[in-house]
């Protein structure tokens, strides 16, 4: 039995939830500003739901595709489609407003191919998540200046 990666962040961020939704649709501009992704492309899209292919360096670098899911301005889902390092990944980002600010609150669970020690595989899921959601408030910050 491979044990389950997971991590989970709540955050107030200072721009309103129709704001933060557009950042984190937006995932051809993630490179932009998340130091760890190396690029990230929209392979399909129909509807609500696409397809996007991931290349992040964290520790070693690694690629893979996610089913997205999105719910405009309320949540985004995503499921784990293929990749080089994982072999199961869900997650979501969810999104409530709170005084003309944005409650969002991110949650990620995977489990690693058995050629993946734990260290790694907790280092990828969690370690990193502090340097991610400061890169989106400083995302924020740049784009709506509040």
């Amino acid at each position: 039995m491979v044990d389950m990666a997971k991590a989970q962040t709540t955050e107030l961020f200072n721009c309103t939830v129709e704001e933060f939704y557009k950042i984190i649709a937006d995932y051809e501009k993630y490179p932009e500003f998340l130091k760890e992704v190396k690029s990230c492309k929209v392979i399909k899209s129909e509807g609500a739901k696409k397809q996007v292919d991931y290349h992040l360096a964290l520790i070693k670098e690694f690629k893979y595709i996610l089913q997205m899911n999105e719910t405009p301005n309320a949540k985004i889902e995503w499921e784990f489609l293929s990749g080089d390092i994982f072999k199961s990944m869900k997650g979501s980002w969810k999104l409530d407003p709170e005084a003309g600010k944005c409650r969002a609150t991110y949650t990620v669970e995977a489990s690693f191919g058995l050629l993946v020690p734990g260290p790694i595989a907790n280092g990828v899921i969690s370690v990193n998540l502090p340097n991610m959601i400061s890169s989106y408030h400083k995302r924020v910050n740049q784009l709506y200046g509040k």
